[in-house]
């Protein structure tokens, strides 16, 4: 693999006007490379593509075309808080982006937790337009056999939506990860600011009201997951404290075309506490058997 190329927030900023009442931000890089592969970040407060992917995006982009996305109601994407179950309405503003891009052909999709779940209700609603899906921890996939549910994480999410402190904060990242090293001030202070704003809690809570609401059982993907058709690979943190490695054994069962990949020493945020290694295993399976950096015309298959 070769070096990677240095990026910044700014460099791949963008912005996309994809229905009349919401816009989308996200960070493009690899343009000219294919296929494109859409990463779609977790729900935890203040959470954006950039804060989920911002080390990785630069590796991917070596050989794919990457569309690293903000999710409606996150970073720097509109907010709105009267909308269906959160991972139809997520999967629907993916696949406007998609169509207001021009971007016909099937897409890969990398989904960390709540982003883990859009892309598999993406690829449930829109399977000619998804390709192999690499899912950590994924939410609604997700059955806990023997883990309390509520877990832990969730139960922290809660409290700080509905009291959203510092402290409640950095509470619920230290959830989030095995190594404790990861959660540094300058983290808690930038996704404190990001999360606080009435806006930011205003969509978070809308989010969470709609996995109770009237079309809550489009929440509840592991009841689908048998009419997946893309390879799928599940990596799991052994140490996942908030979505617990257990909840993957319905998933497995269900998933035709599947693969898991657990990492000691590891929770919820594999792509960042299991870097090289995380980057190694979905490069790989997303090549499949495409030689590395040989993509054909129009970026080759997404099968």
């Amino acid at each position: 693999m070769t070096s990677t190329v240095e990026l910044t927030y700014e460099s791949t900023s963008r912005f996309a006007q994809v229905r009349p009442d919401l816009q989308l931000h996200y960070h493009e890089a690899g343009v000219g490379n294919g296929p494109t592969i859409v990463l779609l970040h977790g729900g935890g407060p203040g959470a954006s593509s950039w804060s989920n992917f911002a080390r990785n995006i630069p590796v991917l982009a070596q050989d794919y075309h990457v569309l690293a996305v903000d999710q409606p109601g996150f970073g720097k994407s509109d907010k709105p808080v009267d909308h269906p179950q959160y991972f139809s309405h997520s999967a629907s503003a993916l696949k406007d982006l998609l169509d207001h891009l021009q971007i016909t052909d099937r897409v890969h999709l990398l989904g960390n937790s709540l982003g883990g779940g859009a892309a598999v209700r993406f690829a449930l609603d829109y399977p000619d337009r998804a390709g192999k899906l690499v899912l950590m921890g994924p939410g609604g996939l997700s059955v806990n056999v023997f883990g309390p549910d509520p877990t832990e994480g969730v139960k922290n999410l809660a409290k700080f939506n509905y009291e959203p402190t510092r402290a409640n904060l950095e509470a619920f990242l230290r959830i989030m990860v095995f190594d404790q090293k990861l959660i540094t001030e300058e983290l808690i202070d930038e996704r404190f600011a990001a999360a606080s704003t009435p806006e930011s809690l205003a969509a978070t809570r809308a989010m969470g009201k709609s996995f109770s609401g009237p079309d809550f059982e489009l929440g509840m993907l592991w009841r689908e997951a048998y009419r997946l058709r893309q390879p799928v690979l599940l990596i799991w943190g052994r140490e996942d404290r908030v979505n617990p490695l257990d909840g993957a054994i319905v998933a497995t069962k269900m998933i035709p075309r599947v693969q898991l990949h657990v990492f000691g020493g590891c929770g919820h945020w594999a792509q960042l506490e299991k870097f090289d290694e995380f980057n190694r295993l979905a490069t790989d399976f997303l090549a499949g058997s495409r030689p590395r950096g040989d993509v054909g015309p129009g970026g080759g298959s997404a099968a």
